[in-house]
């Protein structure tokens, strides 16, 4: 009897040994791997698709694990990102804690709305056509996360909806009294953001725009007159030619006085704040440096020696 029941403890310790082996045995993967619980997806299905993919070893204790943590009460629909060695109770903590796995999107600034369709139709993560309007200009560029399987569409109106608050507050506090209302606020910051990439200098082209409208001058920037000619939808591909200022468009700015009549691009933020606050400089032109940056002036005798300055540089490189 004795022996019988010493066979029986150490059968059961053998058991619990072999089961607290199997919880903290780490997997096999060296590398992360994601799996998708569907919604109303069964504990046995996910822990299938779990030992299938090599994130666990054994379904079943995997199910004995989950229901003594209640983990199946409290499953989250979604993608899940599991990282290499790890074993079945932080497998298990990952789903308790619904962790789901977030993606990301990134939308750049000064793209047209064209070539923001394009980022997000080779999402492979993301579902659907996109089916709501993109207007030029109607975006903000930004990173967004999303979850496997979003619609296309939720991009563009999260894009769209954070644009609106953004261009809200910014309109709020709006100190260019050379716009009338933030749809100008958007083609004057499309045209900043596509004339320069550098912070420092936004605000002094934002400035020159400024400037000229208040006087009456024409704006004439080239951003506009290759919007013009491609629509937003392709690249140019060469440089701008004497004969493309003559093109007829109404976003051609070197043949119509004011701004064009809608953005040229997707404009950031920080071109937006830009546009609402231009710097105090009466800079009136300005032209390439050569090395990344533009030289700003006041009369049309400095921007001709700061041309001139230009082409000697560009001659001797």
């Amino acid at each position: 009897m004795k022996a019988f029941f010493v066979s029986i403890v150490v059968a059961v310790l053998v058991a619990v040994g072999a089961m607290l082996y199997g919880i903290n045995c780490p997997n096999k993967l060296t590398e992360s791997t994601s799996i998708v619980l569907q919604k109303g997806e069964s504990v046995r299905s996910l822990a299938q698709n779990l030992k299938t993919a090599g994130v666990i070893n054994s379904p079943l204790l995997f199910r004995v694990i989950v229901r003594v943590l209640k983990v199946d009460k409290r499953l989250k629909a979604g993608e899940y990102m599991f990282a290499p060695r790890i074993n079945m109770l932080q497998v298990a903590g990952q789903l308790l804690r619904g962790e789901v796995f977030y993606r990301r999107v990134t939308i750049p600034e000064g793209l047209s709305s064209a070539q923001i369709r394009i980022i997000l139709e080779n999402e492979q993560y993301l579902s659907g056509d996109i089916g709501v309007d993109m207007p030029e200009g109607s975006m903000l560029p930004e990173t967004y996360t999303f979850s496997r399987g979003d619609s296309r569409d939720s991009i563009v109106l999260k894009a769209q909806n954070d644009l609106k608050i953004l261009v809200d507050k910014v309109w709020s506090e709006n100190k260019n009294n050379s716009i009338k209302d933030k749809e100008e606020l958007l083609i004057l910051a499309s045209i900043v953001e596509k004339e320069t990439g550098l912070p420092e200098e936004r605000a002094d082209v934002a400035a020159v725009f400024t400037n000229r409208l208040k006087s009456g001058m024409m704006l004439q920037t080239d951003p506009t007159v290759i919007y013009a000619i491609t629509k937003g939808e392709v690249e140019l591909g060469r440089a701008l030619l004497k004969k493309d200022l003559e093109y007829d468009s109404p976003y051609n700015t070197y043949k119509y006085y004011g701004l064009p009549p809608a953005p040229i691009c997707n404009p950031g933020k920080e071109a937006i704040v830009a546009a609402a606050n231009p710097s105090e400089a009466d800079y009136l032109y300005f032209v390439a440096s050569g090395n990344g940056g533009h030289r700003f002036a006041k009369t049309l005798s400095d921007h001709n020696d700061n041309v001139a300055m230009y082409r000697k540089l560009m001659q001797n490189k």
